[in-house]
């Protein structure tokens, strides 16, 4: 039997872009239109359809997340993609990654490339145009109804033994957010291969942006022009996983550049060898404030951008500064044995 997709469209005016965007992505599909999420809504297939006007502002679409932020689990079991369209040039993606993060955190999944956004004059939407031999809009309208296909279509693939790999460029010494994983390995050894590989003292050459072309041509043979650990190490290790664990203490609310190297690097593997059968998990420590900012960049390059799929509750969101405070946070092994379950629960076949 066909799934029904929830479609929480929040706003009761709808741009006539939008409209005529969202009623091509939905024919032939069983759908339920809702303005706002009433009742239960776990165990669905959903899409949030939002418009945003030049202002990048929807103040529905500001109560929807308010409702999502205050309801933890409210959708569990759910998969789900994001539509947003926006009246100007802005906003859209730090709109889209916002709903993202907080839809996740209340238990939705996300296959890789969740996100359809449409700038106001469609740009963005130039070299799938172009590919496909289409306007602009029929270019949108056809990645809308791709997307609705891949949120229905999701099946998360489950594994007798997990192979995890961890990316990190912290010091074992000091690092809270290895304290933290050292704890999550614990629980996580003997149902799990974990593989683990640090990223530290200037051995990471970052992307430089080499055409599409040369880019493709090694990421074809699994290989990068500037060579070094990326293509040592994490290329096979990655190829090799079934989940990904980057562990990011908070650096002026980014990640660590390191790790930013990383994640641009993979674009080469990326272009040969799709992840989107591997999933990402993170542990983000601030010392102060801002994990959401992380995390959010996290969604944003591992699942919007690369493809990796998003488990629900995919990151551990911690705020612990001196060396060792993270381990003694009033309820924290609480919330590492629910965090190194998560992972366990979304990616272990117990059949």
């Amino acid at each position: 039997m066909e799934q029904t997709l929830t479609v929480i469209c929040p706003g009761e005016a709808a741009p006539e872009r939008f409209a005529r965007t969202l009623e091509s992505a939905l024919r032939g599909v069983r759908a339920q239109v809702r303005t706002r999420p009433e009742g239960p809504l776990e165990n669905r297939r959903i899409l949030f359809a939002a418009p945003l006007d030049e202002s990048g502002v929807n103040m529905e679409l500001s109560a929807l997340l308010a409702h999502l932020r205050t309801h933890p689990d409210c959708l569990r079991g759910c998969a789900g993609g994001v539509l947003i369209d926006g009246a100007g040039d802005l906003y859209t993606k730090s709109a889209g990654r916002e709903l993202a993060l907080a839809a996740n955190l209340a238990g939705c999944a996300f296959p890789g490339r969740p996100l359809v956004e449409a700038a106001g004059d469609l740009r963005n939407f130039t070299i799938q145009a172009k590919n496909a031999g289409c306007s602009l809009e029929e270019a949108y309208r056809r990645a809308a109804a791709d997307l609705v296909r891949r949120v229905l279509d999701f099946a998360p693939p489950r594994h007798k033994k997990p192979r995890l790999l961890v990316l990190h460029a912290s010091s074992h010494r000091t690092s809270n957010t290895l304290a933290l994983w050292n704890r999550c390995r614990e629980r996580l050894e003997g149902s799990c291969d974990i593989t683990e590989i640090g990223l530290r003292n200037g051995a990471l050459a970052d992307c430089a942006g080499c055409p599409y072309t040369a880019c493709l041509h090694f990421g074809e043979r699994e290989d990068c022009f500037y060579g070094g650990v990326m293509v040592e190490e994490v290329y096979p290790a990655i190829r090799a996983a079934d989940g990904v664990v980057l562990l990011c203490p908070n650096y002026n609310d980014a990640l660590p550049a390191n790790l930013t190297a990383a994640v641009n690097r993979l674009t080469a593997l990326y272009r040969a060898a799709p992840f989107e059968r591997t999933a990402v998990f993170a542990i983000v420590v601030s010392g102060y404030s801002g994990g959401d900012i992380v995390a959010s960049q996290v969604v944003s390059a591992m699942n919007m951008n690369k493809g990796f799929w998003l488990p629900p509750q995919f990151a551990l969101l911690e705020t612990a500064n001196d060396a060792g405070t993270a381990v003694r946070l009033p309820g924290i092994e609480e919330r590492l044995e629910r965090f190194s379950g998560n992972i366990l629960e979304q990616l272990l076949d117990n059949r």
